[in-house]
């Protein structure tokens, strides 16, 4: 991915939804004015989620998804089913797909039940207008015809209009900042970093603060002392890898604020207040408990993994209890969280708002706390309260 794309995480999400053979895919194809999907007149022809990142005019970059039959039978059926429950919990706006000739079935009502439950905003598409009659559509519906393109524009419109972000975009780090301010970022080079190039959040940070017209300088937490020696001012802040957290926290003076990037994106992703209160948990862990160590993210676990290796022997030595440790990575993240006494989750920047939101939601529900990395390394170097001095009202919690 080139440092100029936009990550799929921060892209609209997009989901086509409906019974089999109701025109899901030939809608997708009409929309995107792309073979995205492939098309048949044989029902199921979408066996899996289909998953394409890119740029739609009028809405600009969007992730398109277009969903198996949501009436599919027998265990793969099933199966498919269940993934396409899972694209819902992703999903920004919903497209459902209704066979005009046939009209509103039970399966779409369900479907409908389902948006409504999960606060998503919807449009009622009536395909196949060429062979049946329109629709008497209300507000939120459009009839449309996929193989002869009418009304595809007009969809499209609506898309865009129920898609459109109110107020300003979210930043990063840069309302913190001031023109001018300087910022040193600790990015340590090891094993389990990527070859070649940053992690997302690194990238970003680095933009937010240059669109804020501040200063950054980018640092190995071994080159930092010297690093900081060699300034002729005090920085705004430091930000580090939250693995670095033990070895950085003692070598930026007590005035220089500290923070990670995961605690900024455990803001961003609109969590951190759940993270701080959810950290707590740790020092009421005991033997036998189980821990989920979740990812946003699949990679090869290296030997020093942080979700793997590195948090479960911290938990372990910090607690001092026999602690069991389950993981999950991608998008895999269990509906039941019960057999869990605590959720430690990544900062998210691989998963966009909605889908965060539902997993932090989900353990709400359930009584499970949940935090993030960042706050939990924190916790366990001692400097919570330190690591979010940038935030005066959250430093309070952490007392």
């Amino acid at each position: 991915m080139s440092l100029n794309d936009t990550p799929s995480s921060e892209r609209i999400h997009i989901g086509f939804f409906g019974r089999r053979n109701a025109g899901k895919s030939s809608v997708v194809n009409a929309v995107t004015g792309q073979e995205l999907s492939v098309v048949s007149d044989v029902k199921g022809t979408t066996t899996d989620p289909v998953t394409k990142a890119m740029e739609l005019l009028p809405l600009g970059p969007v992730v398109i998804i277009d969903t198996p039959g949501f009436d599919d039978v027998g265990t793969l059926g099933e199966m498919r089913v269940r993934k396409t429950k899972q694209i819902l919990n992703r999903t920004d706006l919903a497209v459902l797909i209704v066979d005009n000739s046939t009209g509103l079935s039970d399966t779409d009502k369900q479907l409908i039940g389902i948006f409504k439950e999960k606060d998503i905003p919807y449009i009622t598409v009536y395909n196949k207008s060429d062979i049946a009659p329109k629709a008497d559509c209300k507000e939120g519906e459009i009839s449309v015809s996929a193989v002869c393109r009418e009304n595809i524009h007009e969809l499209k419109e609506m898309m865009a209009h129920m898609t459109k972000r109110q107020g300003e975009e979210k930043v990063l780090v840069g309302d913190l900042l001031s023109e001018g301010d300087l910022v040193v970022l600790v990015t340590p080079i090891d094993e389990s970093a990527p070859k070649g190039r940053m992690i997302l959040p690194q990238v970003q940070a680095i933009r937010d603060i240059l669109d804020a017209n501040a200063v950054n300088i980018v640092t190995k937490e071994t080159q930092l002392a010297e690093t900081l020696a060699k300034l002729g001012t005090k920085p705004r802040m430091v930000i580090t890898d939250s693995q670095a957290f033990g070895m950085v926290s003692r070598i930026v003076p007590e005035d220089i604020p500290l923070t990670s990037f995961s605690i900024l994106m455990a803001r961003y992703k609109g969590f951190l207040e759940t993270a701080v209160k959810g950290a707590a948990a740790i020092k009421t862990l005991q033997d036998g408990d189980t821990v989920l160590i979740s990812e946003g993210c699949t990679h090869h676990r290296q030997c020093g993994d942080i979700g793997s290796v590195k948090l479960p022997a911290l938990l372990k030595k910090t607690t001092g209890k026999a602690i069991n440790i389950a993981l999950s990575s991608g998008r895999e993240f269990p509906e039941d969280l019960s057999p869990y006494k605590l959720v430690i989750h990544c900062g998210g920047c691989m998963l966009n708002e909605r889908e965060m939101v539902y997993r932090r939601k989900n353990a709400e529900d359930q009584g499970v706390p949940f935090t993030n990395y960042g706050i939990a390394l924190a916790i366990m170097n001692g400097i919570l309260r330190r690591s979010l001095g940038v935030f005066p009202h959250l430093a309070e919690m952490a007392e």
